[in-house]
């Protein structure tokens, strides 16, 4: 009997288990309507086998800088399959044509590929009328969106690995479409998760990540030098 308790204690232990590992991004460079691109998909990795996201929060850029940075070529209001940065939607439901649209748009989304069966909604905490139908980030204030319908377990790892959504230890956040080479910006998001057992608790997790090109040591290192230079000429 107590090696049976030990055993079912041990197996409740392991289900319970769910813990944030890192975000990380992955880059592709892709061209449209004359623009070179870079386009960086976002992702929160666990150790879990079943780990599943719930919302996302917290989200602005960490130096209060311009958030304009994003292209959009969705088919919201006023873009209209548009590649653009004056108009569009992070709504990952108004993506648009799989070839046409997708590649080249910018989104947020938990777990699922933008597509129109997505149930990623905003949360209240987008500024204005038009909520997140538009293509910057509001400054000074942390946005988030959520999974509208949290036993579909579209923000589960690996759900849809096989369909290019969440690899096997990860989920999919969002996707950013910048120009080639853009400068490197820090963006802090919190994320809610659980271990994807019905009525567990939400766990949470904190930091930040980077989007756009980080400068090399050496060319930080030639930076410093030209500072030093110019104060001297001065």
């Amino acid at each position: 009997m107590k090696l049976t308790a030990l055993a079912l204690a041990a197996a409740v232990s392991s289900v319970a288990s769910a813990t944030f590992v890192e975000y990380y991004t992955v880059k592709t460079q892709v061209s449209n309507s004359g623009v070179n691109l870079d386009v960086y998909m976002l992702y929160a990795r666990f150790n879990g086998a079943t780990d599943t996201v719930l919302n996302a929060f917290n989200f602005n850029r960490t130096d209060g800088a311009a958030t304009n940075l994003f292209y959009h070529k969705d088919n919201a209001y006023l873009n209209s399959g548009a590649l653009m940065k004056e108009y569009g939607t992070w709504n990952p439901s108004q993506s648009g044509s799989v070839t046409l649209n997708r590649p080249f748009d910018s989104f947020l989304t938990i777990g699922a590929t933008a597509t129109p069966t997505n149930t990623t909604n905003a949360d209240p905490s987008w500024t204005g009328a038009d909520s997140w139908n538009r293509p910057d980030v509001p400054n000074g204030s942390n946005v988030g969106w959520f999974n509208s319908n949290p036993p579909n377990n579209q923000g589960r790892v690996g759900v849809g690995a096989g369909a290019a959504q969440n690899p096997v230890d990860s989920v999919r956040l969002g996707q950013f479409v910048m120009d080639r080479d853009a400068a490197a910006s820090t963006w802090n998001l919190k994320i809610g998760y659980n271990n994807g057992v019905a009525g567990s608790p939400v766990q949470f997790a904190e930091t930040t990540f980077t989007l756009g090109v980080v400068p090399a040591p050496g060319a930080i290192a030639l930076l410093g030098l030209a500072g030093l230079a110019g104060r001297r000429r001065r």
